[in-house]
């Protein structure tokens, strides 16, 4: 579902509820994320800002299930 190439706009589009995980990040990376990283991919993303690759697939999987 989600892997290291996953585009966060194309995550985003396909899934409008995981928006709100990335919402979060916005203090980690220190501006907006769906104003500033659209367009990067998920493993690109999160080794220039430091996050936690695993941690952040495993709340995006969590929300896209939760809303099923």
């Amino acid at each position: 579902m989600f892997n290291k190439e996953s585009v966060i706009l194309d995550i985003v589009s396909e899934h409008p509820e995981t928006e709100i995980v990335f919402k979060p990040y916005d203090e980690v990376v220190g501006k907006c994320v769906m104003c500033n990283n659209l367009f990067d991919k998920l493993g690109d993303f999160t080794s220039k800002h430091g996050i936690d690759y695993e941690k952040l697939v495993k709340e995006l999987k969590d929300k896209v299930s939760s809303e099923k």
